[in-house]
């Protein structure tokens, strides 16, 4: 693949043999990213796992404290009084069964789904629509409630939602290239504290294989993820 002139000049200022510190990638990837416009931050990770396996399947949310510096499109299958909490706390498209339809027709315009259970038999033939997307309503990351509110809120104000695929790799946003360094380092320790705490008790050997700090159209960072709590006290 050929690579712009830029994209080169951003390469040749980090070393691929030498895994960063958080902070020292964060600073890295704000220096070397050439987009005219506010570049995503993103982290991606082989995980040492095999998600053929059920109990080895790492999925989980995490709050980031600053926010992903994107306003999420939250779509909500709910009727009744929880169809219009979810309206009152920001949802941009809240229905049922014609919102379904919909969304079987291949209408995508949405980043994150919200469903009550009363509903996720009519939602779950969506799977084949929204799963490979990652957009499937699911108990265990909160999509799946009826605190239809607290889930559009929470989506709103910076929840991120992260799955392995079936390669074992796992991709996260922590921000925006606009962050200052501060808020980049503390979405990115708590995102990693949580992936750390959702390792599976049947996945032997190394947990984290291998990892990587990008911006969008970057070139990738090596990251050393030994250490993710107390990171701004190496900053100085």
């Amino acid at each position: 693949m050929k690579r712009s002139k830029a994209y080169r000049a951003a390469a040749d200022k980090i070393d691929p043999d030498t895994p960063y510190g958080a902070v020292d990638a964060i600073r890295l990837a704000k220096e070397t990213s050439h987009t005219k416009y506010n570049a995503t931050v993103e982290v991606a990770l082989r995980l040492g796992v095999d998600p053929r396996k059920a109990d080895q399947l790492v999925r989980g949310t995490v709050n980031l404290p600053h926010g992903t510096g994107k306003t999420a499109r939250v779509l909500v299958f709910a009727n009744g009084d929880r169809a219009e909490a979810a309206l009152a706390a920001g949802a941009d498209h809240v229905g049922s069964d014609e919102l379904i339809q919909q969304v079987a027709g291949g209408w995508l315009d949405f980043d994150a789904v919200v469903a009550t259970p009363d509903l996720m038999g009519k939602v779950g033939r969506l799977g084949k629509v929204l799963g490979p997307r990652g957009l499937m309503p699911n108990p265990k990351t909160g999509t799946v409630t009826m605190d239809t509110a607290k889930a559009v809120s929470d989506i709103k104000g910076g929840k991120i939602e992260f799955r392995v695929d079936k390669h074992s790799n796992l991709h996260f946003i922590i921000g925006k290239t606009s962050f200052d360094e501060k808020s980049l380092v503390e979405n990115y320790s708590a995102a990693m504290d949580e992936i750390l705490r959702l390792k599976p008790s049947a996945a032997k050997g190394r947990y984290i294989t291998k990892a990587t700090m990008a911006t969008t159209m970057g070139p990738g960072i090596p990251l050393d993820t030994s250490r993710t709590a107390n990171l701004l006290d190496s900053t100085a």
